[in-house]
């Protein structure tokens, strides 16, 4: 069976190299969609035989993913980023699933195959939190996915039966601090306020507090990212801070409304915050310790932490 590889890029010559130079073996045929590329990058795709299509460049970045899909005439998709490289056992892994031989161990039924994603941040694999395993849908039958085109978070979906592969690929997401705020403020942020202002959201002042430490207890605690070092610490803040600014753009999509907040309320808020954090803080502890007394004290802390 063959295999067509799609990927979707802008200006990012020297990532393309890797991810092309790591699909090489498993590849029948490489359809690259540039969008509107200011440097090499089309020069590179063309030096490794890709097919190049130049579309305008477009934030909601699934719909060239999408246009990549309708040039692909191999039997499956593999869709990548350009920041995302295959490891060679995964590549063996693709061709035993995408092979009709009996002896693959996976139901030849499936349509699609989520893969996990190994994301590189700040030069270290994050181990926890969103940042693993996070499966992403990414090879599929020609003709049977497709992203729907309403987040740029989405996943594709296909019409029929999906399976989980077992080998990792690796996604080189943040290289530096001014990268995370490019793609916060261009991309990503815009789509999660365009999906709240869709579900038609209004603006309290106690979400200015309520999202990003949602995040942040979520991250840190809920998904152990405490285990990932000052790496996750950093993560966690910068989640946090993330959701912040998708606040504030939805304040500033109903012109910066005024709202008074009474300090009494305010105070509320913050001892709920707080306890909010004790909660997790003892759940945390509960989980990690092995001590079984202490496990059973950081239980009726968090209790008492929900009554206070």
């Amino acid at each position: 069976m063959s295999i067509s590889v799609v990927i979707s890029t802008r200006n990012r010559s020297g990532s393309l190299t890797r991810t092309l130079r790591s699909v090489k073996d498993v590849s029948d045929e490489v359809i690259v969609v540039d969008n509107e590329s200011t440097d090499d990058t089309v020069a590179v795709a063309k030096r490794f035989g890709a097919r190049v299509y130049t579309k305008s460049n477009n934030l909601m970045l699934n719909v060239n993913k999408n246009y990549g899909f309708t040039k692909a005439t191999k039997d499956w998709i593999l869709c990548l980023d350009d920041d995302e490289e295959i490891p060679k056992d995964l590549v063996e892994e693709i061709k035993q699933v995408t092979h009709t031989s009996s002896r693959t161990p996976h139901n030849s039924d499936a349509v699609g195959f989520w893969i996990p994603r190994k994301n590189i941040i700040f030069g270290k694999w994050i181990q926890h939190g969103i940042w693993w395993p996070d499966r992403q849908l990414r090879l599929f039958r020609r003709g049977r996915g497709i992203y729907p085109e309403k987040h740029v978070h989405e996943y594709v979906e296909v019409n029929g039966s999906t399976q989980t592969l077992d080998h990792p690929y690796v996604h080189y997401n943040y290289d530096s601090l001014s990268q995370f705020l490019e793609k916060m403020q261009v991309i990503y942020t815009e789509s999660e306020v365009q999906k709240h202002v869709s579900a038609g959201y209004r603006v309290r002042w106690t979400d200015a507090i309520r999202f990003p430490l949602s995040d942040f207890v979520k991250l840190y605690f809920a998904q152990k990212g405490y285990k990932d070092g000052l790496h996750g610490l950093v993560l966690s803040f910068l989640q946090a801070f993330y959701s912040f600014i998708i606040f504030v753009k939805l304040w500033e999509r109903e012109k910066f409304r005024e709202i008074d907040i009474p300090l009494t309320s305010m105070s509320d808020e913050l001892g709920r915050a707080g306890r909010e954090v004790t909660y997790w803080k003892h759940t945390a502890f509960a989980t990690e310790t092995r001590n079984p007394v202490l496990r059973l004290l950081h239980r009726l802390l968090r209790r008492i932490s929900l009554l206070s």
